[in-house]
């Protein structure tokens, strides 16, 4: 464990790493060189797709959490596209997400809201101090030489990915890589820094985390965040029909073709206990439980003083 994180002192991005991260960021500005098209939206929609599931669905609901299981090469090809959204490699992400859960809101939070603002956002996985993780939290993946390979040089699919966007044409580039990258980075990074701070808490878990559903919308389903520190080990993490999870269909649709399978889901108990803080909040005393019938909500005895 860090000694910055023993002391609970914040340390801070280096001015290299940060001048440069500023210097990607700035990217997105060579839009206005080239001339507008919807075409070039529609490309930037689709990689901004691309680098939303690679995070959402593969770093998060798979590498972090096991949410489902898939063979070898498609573990290897899903965390290609990881990579893809420069958000640097799935065993390093994984990691640090998996203390995030055991550390949530705590001093040994690394990018917990009571940090600030833009600590919480971006600035905490620009600190060098944080480059390093304990194998021993992602030993479940530490076993694959391929994917230790790819967390040590998650530099190369994202190079290789704009070296063939840029083949295709320079707007291309600009639009698919800059544009795109920029929106799906600092759209993942709210989970972190708006997450813990605004939404609903539908169960207590303890920490801040809210269910957002405007985040949801942005990330394909992750900002159903309240429901995913209840219980974070499903692929869905809209809960409920009406809680859009785009990640989660997109899950679907690759086990329909054999590419994944066990597709964990919410356990009826958790999803009875939801619905029953949701009728507790609109004040009702009883709710429909997933088999029909009629749940009382019974009021907590008082203690005798």
């Amino acid at each position: 464990m860090n000694a910055s994180l023993e002391s609970g002192v914040k340390p801070k991005p280096s001015p290299i790493t940060l001048f440069l991260f500023i210097i990607i960021s700035l990217t997105p500005l060579f839009a206005f060189t080239v001339p507008f098209s919807w075409e070039l939206v529609g490309i930037a929609i689709l990689t901004y797709s691309l680098r939303m599931f690679g995070i959402t669905g593969v770093y998060h609901r798979y590498f972090s959490h096991n949410a489902y299981k898939t063979s070898r090469v498609f573990q290897f090809i899903l965390a290609w596209i990881g990579a893809i959204a420069m958000q640097k490699g799935p065993i390093w992400w994984a990691a640090h997400h998996r203390n995030h859960h055991k550390y949530s809101d705590t001093e040994k939070d690394l990018h917990s809201p009571k940090n600030g603002f833009w600590y919480s956002h971006m600035l905490w996985f620009l600190v060098d101090d944080y480059n390093e993780y304990d194998p021993k939290i992602i030993k479940d993946y530490m076993k694959y030489p391929e994917i230790v390979w790819m967390d040590k040089y998650h530099w190369i699919p994202p190079l290789a990915f704009s070296i063939v966007l840029g083949l295709i044409s320079w707007p291309v580039l600009v639009w698919g890589y800059g544009v795109a990258n920029f929106i799906s980075g600092h759209a993942t990074w709210t989970i972190n820094s708006l997450a813990h701070v605004y939404g609903k808490q539908r169960f207590n878990t303890g920490d801040t985390s809210r269910n957002n559903i405007w985040l949801a919308l942005l990330t394909f389903g992750e900002g159903w965040h309240n429901n995913h520190h209840y219980y974070r080990h499903s692929a869905n993490q809209g809960f409920y029909w009406w809680e859009i999870d785009i990640t989660y269909y997109a899950l679907k649709v690759l086990s329909w073709f054999g590419l994944i399978w066990d597709l964990k889901t919410v356990p009826a108990h958790v999803l009875e206990e939801g619905m029953k803080q949701d009728a507790i909040s609109q004040g009702k005393n009883q709710f429909k439980g997933l088999d029909g019938s009629i749940k009382i909500i019974e009021s907590p005895v008082a203690s005798l003083s």
